[in-house]
């Protein structure tokens, strides 16, 4: 009895002071979680130049966070910071009267009076619709405007938590293994269960970053060059709107190109619309269909319509982090749910089949490890390929 009791005590100890140890890390929650979520990506770099050079796991994980630096930290730097400076100018042209919201959409308007007819028939208020949209550009403008001096004014806190991120990732590079090991003794879910959720979560991640950031990053990247390239104002902040808004399957990027479009056409720049159009539809929309298979196996990737919902419900409540965190928590979601499928089906058959024959009480856990291994195997697999 008393060591039962202690035993409980024991537990309760146990969960107090874990979630007390997670409400001390909650200001780096965020750094935390980009420093795993990189060092899932990069692992198989890691996995090739350790066979490349051998094992020296300090050298290759200082490599390999160097190329992670050149390859991602640094880029989106520099992104942002045009970014912050274009969104900026961009408010101030709105402010200033040199760009009109209302004006441009009466010029679109004007051009396609067929359209603002059929709309008419159908019962929509073309001029209610004009109003509601340029108040929205009006507010967005203003709203990123104020997001960006809240992130300047804070530049230290951000440079602190890119710099925790990138020290995180290398002990996590170069003692990965090791600590998958450790939690996989620690977790009580038995030790199949947890490595096919482990080899999950490492599936996801890259399925994710690779499936659906480098797509978006690819999307928004030519349709600010295709700007650029038309003398567009602020490309690279239409390119990162692009970037954001290639999550929507199919039209995300074709929000800002094909409105770009229409007002060129409608300000009488007949060439650089049908260029922009052609341009649009035939690279920009295809690179979706193109790069997805190559970057993501059929077999690892989450269906398009909960990556969709999973995506936008977790920027929704977790705001950038949620890009990744929707995804992994869906993916985690199935994988619980398969474990339980696998598990309950197993039983039965053994249930139908014990009169025949004797039944075996580790079947399920056995058909875990199969489980585990498979994905193990496919991870492996992704690891030889960085």
């Amino acid at each position: 009895m008393r060591a039962q009791l202690e035993r409980r005590f024991f537990l309760i100890l146990l969960v107090a002071v874990t979630i007390a140890f997670g409400l001390v890390l909650e200001p780096f929650w965020g750094a935390i979680f980009w420093a795993c979520a990189l060092t899932v990506i990069f692992y198989p770099l890691q996995s090739l130049l350790t066979q490349k050079l051998g094992d020296k796991p300090n050298r290759i994980a200082l490599l390999t966070l160097l190329i992670c630096m050149v390859m991602v930290v640094l880029p989106i730097l520099a992104i942002g910071f045009s970014f912050a400076q274009e969104g900026v100018a961009f408010y101030q042209r709105i402010q200033n009267g040199e760009l009109n919201p209302a004006a441009t959409l009466d010029k679109i308007r004007g051009a396609f009076p067929t359209v603002s007819a059929t709309l008419h028939e159908f019962g929509v208020n073309t001029d209610n619709l004009r109003q509601q949209l340029s108040d929205a550009a009006v507010e967005g403008s203003r709203l990123l405007a104020r997001e960006t001096l809240a992130i300047g004014q804070n530049a230290a806190g951000l440079f602190l938590n890119i710099g925790l991120m990138l020290y995180l990732a290398f002990f996590l590079l170069r003692d990965g293994a090791k600590l998958v090991e450790l939690l996989v003794k620690a977790l009580p879910l038995g030790d199949a269960r947890e490595r096919l959720l482990f080899a999950k979560f490492a599936e996801v991640t890259r399925a994710t970053v690779k499936g659906n950031m480098v797509v978006a990053v690819v999307q928004g990247t030519l349709g600010g060059f295709i700007l650029w390239v038309l003398d567009i104002p602020a490309p690279v902040l239409w390119g990162v709107v692009m970037t954001f808004l290639s999550l929507l399957p199919a039209i995300g990027a074709a929000l800002v190109w094909f409105p770009v479009a229409l007002y060129l056409y409608a300000s009488g720049q007949w060439w650089q619309a049908t260029v922009l159009i052609a341009y649009g539809a035939l690279v920009i929309g295809l690179a979706d269909n193109i790069l997805r298979p190559l970057l993501v196996g059929r077999d690892t990737k989450l269906p398009d319509y909960i990556v969709l919902f999973s995506t936008l419900g977790g920027i929704t409540l977790l705001g950038i982090n949620g890009f990744v965190l929707g995804p992994l928590v869906a993916a985690l979601f199935m994988a619980f749910w398969q474990i339980f499928m696998t598990e309950f089906n197993q039983h039965k058959l053994l249930e139908d089949d014990e009169l025949q024959q004797p039944a075996q009480p580790d079947a399920p856990e056995q058909a875990l490890v199969v489980q585990a291994r498979m994905s193990s195997g496919a991870i492996a697999d992704d690891q030889s390929q960085p």
